[in-house]
């Protein structure tokens, strides 16, 4: 899980918001603790808690003090709201920029994503 060249601190953010995106951490459930991650993750606790408390400062987690830290209600579709606007920016902005310059229209787009979506789903369900 670690990737090299990335701060430490942000993956293990990053890996907590996806266990919310993806449900298996859902709303009022207990993040493992600080030192938990640390040992699974063999890096420094301090590092761990920057990672934890950069959610607690968004509003992703909470403490309930002497129990630990849980994950907020609305958490799912506020991590979900932030990484849809770092989408558009990073894909949706170049893809309209290059579209524009081949001339393509906004129907013309579309119906690009949809069969190349439609391909994609074809290909997931004949596997």
């Amino acid at each position: 899980m670690i990737e090299e060249g990335r701060a430490l601190f942000l993956q293990i953010a990053e890996s907590i918001e996806d266990a919310i995106v993806d449900g298996s951490l859902a709303e009022e459930a207990q993040v493992p603790s600080t030192n938990e991650l640390a040992a699974f993750h063999r890096i420094n606790p301090a590092t761990a808690a920057k990672g934890v408390n950069m959610l607690v400062d968004k509003g992703v987690l909470y403490k309930r003090r002497g129990i630990g830290m849980f994950v907020a209600p609305g958490a799912r579709e506020q991590v979900r709201g932030e990484r849809r606007a770092v989408f558009a920016d990073r894909y949706i902005e170049p893809l309209l920029a290059e579209a524009r310059a081949l001339g393509l229209s906004s129907a013309d787009l579309g119906t690009l994503i949809q069969q190349r979506y439609n391909a994609h789903t074809a290909e997931g369900t004949a596997r």
